[in-house]
């Protein structure tokens, strides 16, 4: 690896909420994962899930380090510029810290690190505000899914339901959620109970650095994006 800048002092006057000591303890860590490790990738994610995300951490965790957490942290740990980066060129990487992303630094093969990333996905209930991926309408009759137990919590969803001889039913159809719309609260407690998953928990790998080489998986960002020194 090049020689390291990592000792220079940053100040970290403008990330306050964790505290100065925290955020300090995590701008070495990045630093000194950045000198043990050849490789560093920047990855976003869509519907994060925490516990899916530590089990796939732990499965690399021989192999390399994630951090995640505030992407101000992360810029500094690398640095933001050509006069405050670590290793020369890894400002390139800070750059692209923005939105839900998150670091990954690592000895693996390119190729090893692209087929657990592209191939990790994991299917899960989406949450209230999350964007239905498909209407979902219920026809009037039985909801034999249902015990008549459920009867009053589902009225309290906002389903026209009675129960009739102990069976629950709808009065008239029901539209639990529109397409490409927002989910309310009751909305996504529904489509729980119905078994529907909407949510997919993805990685997406941004780019990759190493001391010879960088390289954007994005194919709607432009060289000119990163300012290339």
């Amino acid at each position: 690896m090049p020689k390291s800048k990592r000792n220079k002092i940053v100040a970290l006057s403008k990330t306050k909420k964790k505290g100065k000591e925290h955020k300090e303890s995590i701008v070495n860590s990045i630093r000194e994962a950045a000198e043990s490790y050849n490789s560093i990738y920047i990855f976003s994610f869509e519907n994060m899930r925490n516990l899916k995300f530590k089990e796939f951490r732990e499965q690399l965790k021989s192999t390399g380090r994630f951090f995640l957490g505030s992407n101000k942290v992360m810029q500094v740990a690398l640095g933001r510029s050509v006069s405050d980066e670590i290793i020369p060129g890894l400002y390139k990487v800070s750059k692209l810290l923005r939105g839900d992303a998150g670091l990954f630094l690592t000895n693996m093969p390119r190729e090893e690190v692209e087929s657990l990333f592209n191939k990790f996905e994991e299917n899960d209930f989406a949450r209230t505000g999350s964007l239905a991926t498909e209407k979902v309408e219920l026809p009037e009759g039985p909801l034999d899914q249902f015990t008549h137990e459920m009867e009053p919590f589902l009225r309290k969803q906002g389903m026209p339901v009675r129960l009739n001889k102990g069976v629950v039913e709808l009065v008239s159809n029901f539209v639990v959620c529109e397409e490409g719309k927002p989910l309310s609260p009751e909305s996504a407690r529904i489509l729980r109970l119905l078994g529907i998953k909407m949510a997919t928990f993805r990685l997406n790998l941004i780019c990759r650095w190493n001391p010879e080489d960088f390289e954007l998986y994005n194919e709607g960002l432009e060289e000119s994006d990163v300012e290339f020194a």
